[in-house]
């Protein structure tokens, strides 16, 4: 696989992905077709059917890749989508909306006006904040990607 492939996994890996995944997501990404079969990411990572099948399980959790069977065939491809970016952050935000659940019980619980009330109500704030952010930054992406790359 190409030297880009290796060098944005080790970036990834970095900012806390797990190797195997990182590797078959760069290079999904890397790909012309932004699709490979299992068979062609072992050959091209070096890499035993195991370790891609966990790699893309871990993956389509995220929402980074999904499976597609080829037609007439058994055989599944893994493809990237050019919105892989937007879904992994707005899968983000169903686990932002958890967690604000969690800490507004935790407020209710222990009481606004104990330190501890206090500490969970500013941690709420602030994944409030990150989530209101998060979906006016999505709209502005929606905007600028079609006006730069004409897709919507």
């Amino acid at each position: 696989m190409s030297k880009f492939v290796e060098g944005f996994a080790a970036q990834l890996v970095e900012a806390g992905m797990q190797r195997m995944p990182a590797r078959v997501f760069a290079a999904l990404l890397a790909s012309d077709s932004g699709s490979l079969t299992s068979a062609e990411l072992g050959e091209g990572l070096r890499v035993s059917p195991a370790a891609v099948s966990g790699a893309v399980r871990y993956l389509s959790q995220q929402h980074m890749v999904s499976r597609e069977r080829e037609p007439g065939s058994r055989r599944e491809r893994y493809r990237v989508h050019s919105n892989q970016w937007y879904e992994a952050l707005t899968n983000r935000e169903a686990i932002l909306k958890r967690w604000e659940n969690a800490l507004r019980d935790g407020v209710t619980s222990l009481g606004a006006d104990t330190p501890a009330g206090r500490r969970m109500a500013e941690t709420l704030a602030f994944f409030e904040f990150v989530d209101e952010e998060i979906a006016a930054m999505m709209e502005r992406w929606r905007v600028h990607r079609e006006k730069t790359f004409g897709t919507g």
